[in-house]
């Protein structure tokens, strides 16, 4: 699971490089322009379905999940702000909230089909319990190994990955040369993948 967290950020810190873009697409789809929601699709579904197959556990539904992202970003792009975040983190929250919705569907609907004796025994609404637990181990494993990061590392992926800022806004907000910035956060990805191996098994 946290190998799939090191992916995941890794794949964020990459996508936010080629961010600067995305807003303009956002600014076309805005004006019905479907060539820039194809542009912007080329550019995130890979993340989106990602996020969406490590909510749901299941690729196919992620796959019917990104396609309502994208549907959705088509009908109301013009709700994205940059005080929302980034539109990465924009997509993320869509698609977040798509999968879980899935989920709880799902949920719902093997209730209503169980016989009636079942019932009693039916899980809560929402995620599983066991798949909540996994979840925020996993987070907590995440927060340990920033922590045991060098303070320069730890704060340069923190600004990437929490707060959506570029490598060049980043060099800004610390003041910092472009490069520093970038060997810091390479140094502090490969350190956090090591602190990990260990508990995760990642390769």
């Amino acid at each position: 699971m946290a190998a799939r967290s090191i992916s995941i950020i890794q794949g964020m810190v990459a996508e936010r490089e080629r961010g600067p873009g995305l807003g303009s697409l956002l600014d076309s789809i805005v004006r019905r322009d479907a060539s820039a929601l194809a542009a912007l699709y080329d550019a995130t579904a890979r993340q989106v379905h990602g996020l969406a197959s490590r909510v749901l556990g299941d690729p196919a539904l992620a796959e019917e999940v990104t396609l309502d992202v994208y549907e959705q970003v088509w009908r109301s792009a013009g709700s994205y702000s940059p005080a929302l975040g980034t539109p990465q983190a924009w997509l993320f929250t869509i698609a977040r909230s798509r999968a879980i919705d899935r989920l709880r569907a799902g949920a719902f609907r093997r209730r209503r089909e169980e016989p009636i004796g079942d019932s009693f025994d039916a899980p809560a609404p929402g995620r599983a319990p066991e798949a909540a637990a996994a979840d925020e181990e996993e987070s907590r494993m995440i927060r340990a190994a920033l922590r045991a990061l060098p303070p320069e590392q730890r704060g340069a992926l923190e600004l990437a990955y929490y707060q959506g800022l570029t490598h060049v806004e980043i060099a800004e907000r610390l003041r910092e040369p472009l490069g520093t910035v970038k060997t810091r956060i390479r140094l502090g990805m490969t350190k956090l993948r090591d602190l990990l191996k260990p508990i995760e098994g990642v390769p």
